[in-house]
């Protein structure tokens, strides 16, 4: 990965453009746990509606996932794809609208403040169609990876649908428009968490899981079958909310456990094949991640079944144990590769990764990670509040190692010298 950054410095932004999505991502992680410690009581019973539970489910959605997701896109996608991005200020633009986009619209929701939804909504959708559109750009310019570029395409997609069904979310709970807002919402939810999110993060692993092993990409028609399956599932599971059909939803988790099992498969061989084997703590959150992913379509059955605390468990398995796992196993490992290009060493040359090693912050955030996340399953499993807010204290602590794990990158980048 080291050679492969090194051969692309031509494609990589200033360090301040990703590690400033970074930075926000890691303050809103440590805010996250501390509203699920005051919306505990909310959390273990939450299917809907405004309020405290809703506020912290946006604080992971477009604080904590979608801020790490577009910074890491925003510098991966050049480099994989090959083609730079054609400014830098389109990316600054987009931090601006989304930054104080996320944060009104997620005071909105704690405060059930209607105007102050919709003006977060409007700012939210304004830098992510902004985004979409470098994305969309970057991807048209691209020859190379037509996988990746497949993946990329399909969450263009469901970004643009996402954001247009979020906003007249926003607007229906001033004005009252949408015959079915729950169903609605939960379209917006698989749009969210498996359209746009989940369709990048399997993209992306096409091209990082080879990085850290050091192993050739998955090729040839079993990927493409991968890619089928995870669009498929996506496809399916809107048509089933949309029209409320229980049995549909219930064929796109069939088509989603067979996705998932695809693309760990893929993944193990990968992983089987490279010459790196010793993958270090990153990789077991990584493998924690993959686990979560092949159970979230299992717990979609369970809500289906009409066990109580399933949608809630469903929720959580998707959007804590797969997604926010992946992406923060992804950003311990390339957060420390993207600094050691921008930093020199005092005596001459360019840093070693070692110099960013801090293995104290990232063993109490995956051991405090892994503890908050059973232990909020096991709240909502038997709907105790104070068992709730027990682990969100347990997850508290480990978002501020990891905090202190970044700044301490941060802290060296600002100085530009180790």
């Amino acid at each position: 990965m080291t050679l492969f950054l090194a051969s692309a410095r031509s494609r990589l932004l200033p360090a301040s453009v990703p590690f400033r999505f970074f930075a926000i991502a890691a303050a809103l992680h440590v805010a996250l746990w501390v509203a699920l410690i005051f919306a505990a009581g909310e959390f273990t019973q939450f299917r809907g509606g405004v309020g405290h539970a809703l506020g912290a489910a946006h604080l992971l959605t477009v604080g904590v996932l979608t801020m790490t997701a577009v910074g890491a896109a925003m510098q991966l996608l050049p480099v994989a794809t090959t083609r730079p991005l054609a400014a830098v200020w389109p990316t600054k633009t987009v931090f601006c609208l989304l930054a104080p986009g996320a944060l009104a619209l997620i005071f909105g929701m704690f405060a059930a403040h209607v105007g102050a939804m919709i003006a977060g909504a409007t700012a939210c959708a304004a830098g992510l169609l902004l985004f979409a559109g470098l994305l969309a750009d970057n991807l048209r310019r691209a020859s190379s990876m037509p996988l990746v570029r497949a993946y990329g395409w399909a969450a263009f997609v469901a970004l643009v649908l996402l954001l247009a069904l979020g906003f007249a979310l926003a607007l229906d709970n001033s004005l009252g428009f949408l015959a079915d807002h729950a169903g609605l919402a939960l379209v917006h939810m698989i749009l969210g968490a498996f359209g746009f999110m989940g369709l990048l993060a399997l993209g992306l692993s096409h091209v990082l899981v080879p990085m850290f092993a050091l192993s050739s990409a998955p090729k040839g028609r079993v990927a493409w079958a991968g890619f089928a399956l995870a669009a498929a599932t996506v496809a399916a599971a809107i048509i089933g909310a949309l029209l409320g059909l229980p049995s549909v939803l219930a064929g796109a988790c069939g088509l989603g456990f067979a996705a998932a099992l695809l693309h760990l498969w893929l993944m193990r061989a990968t992983l089987k094949s490279g010459m790196r084997k010793r993958l270090g703590l990153s990789f077991v959150l990584v493998r924690v991640a993959w686990a979560a992913l092949a159970l979230t379509p299992l717990f979609g059955l369970a809500a289906l079944a009409g066990w109580g605390p399933g949608g809630t468990l469903f929720g959580l398995v998707a959007l804590g144990g797969w997604l926010m796992t992946f992406l923060f196993a992804i950003l311990q490992r390339i957060a420390p590769f993207l600094a050691s290009m921008h930093v020199s060493r005092t005596g001459g040359g360019p840093a070693l990764l070692s110099d960013f090693s801090a293995a104290a912050p990232l063993k109490v955030h995956a051991c405090c990670h892994f503890a908050a996340l059973a232990g909020l399953a096991l709240a909502i499993v038997l709907d105790n509040a104070p068992l709730a807010a027990l682990a969100a204290c347990v997850g508290l602590a480990g978002a501020l190692a990891f905090g202190l794990f970044l700044a301490g990158i941060v802290k060296t980048l600002a100085s530009g010298k180790i």
